[in-house]
């Protein structure tokens, strides 16, 4: 009882404070982090001429940058009075340009809510057509080019920077946008409890395919059951999940 008072007045004067940290994971999260750098050293070094490649077709493709930057959600732990907790933090995730340069995020914002408020009509209307797809299928701003980058996830291979930086890791739940953690309900925020990931237990399952909840369920899932075995499946089903484009738009 007397750890649940102390960290309902960490929560007061920390608001971006989440829940308390396994303290039984302390040597997961350093086999964790030693393997999530030697995955993003490597791919990067691997993949840098088809990184080369895919710059000058972007920018041939349409005029803006190569890169789109946008804020994300992110967690980092964090010790007070004792206690190690989740402290909730925004970072800018990196990603290949795939729509025209300083895209309406409107769209998607109205999407993202009807989604996670299990809202088929708008989805449908914002859409439009009937798709089991829970994706916007077809979204005006996404250009040519980036209709390739996007089925084949070759537009996320830069978040292995942010990997290297420790704002994301290899596995775990997709970074949120901050207006989308604006919308969830109490119980969504349970994802949050662990550093976002390029790839992850939704991915390899259900990816697009998925409502929000049951999105929301198997992170959760994933985060209960987290282990370095469970961290090394996933990255093995990844790369059949990618060569199928399962659910990917």
């Amino acid at each position: 009882m007397q750890q649940e008072v102390t960290f309902e007045y960490l929560r007061k004067i920390d608001p971006q404070a989440l829940n308390p940290v396994s303290e039984s994971r302390s040597l997961y999260y350093i086999s964790k982090r030693i393997l999530d750098l030697f995955i993003a050293v490597f791919a990067l070094l691997v993949f840098s001429p088809l990184l080369a490649l895919v710059a000058i077709l972007i920018k041939l493709d349409s005029p803006g940058p190569v890169f789109f930057r946008q804020d994300r959600i992110s967690v980092r732990r964090r010790t007070h009075n004792h206690i190690t907790y989740w402290q909730k933090v925004t970072f800018r995730c990196y990603k290949f340009r795939t729509m025209v340069s300083n895209a309406d995020q409107s769209l998607h914002k109205s999407y993202v809510q009807a989604l996670i408020n299990n809202d088929y009509k708008t989805m449908v209307a914002l859409q439009g057509e009937d798709s089991q797809i829970r994706k916007l299928t077809h979204d005006p701003r996404i250009t040519r080019l980036g209709k390739i980058l996007r089925k084949s996830s070759i537009d996320e291979i830069p978040q292995f920077i942010n990997v290297i930086k420790g704002e994301m890791s290899v596995v775990g739940p997709r970074p949120a946008i901050p207006y989308e953690v604006e919308m969830y309900k109490p119980w969504h925020y349970r994802r949050l409890e662990t550093k976002p990931g390029i790839t992850g237990l939704w991915q390899v399952t259900a990816r697009s395919s998925a409502d929000f909840d049951e999105i929301i369920k198997l992170d959760i899932q994933y985060i209960d059951q987290q282990s370095l075995w469970l961290d090394l499946k996933i990255l093995m089903k990844t790369p059949f999940t990618v060569l199928f484009c399962r659910g990917a738009v």
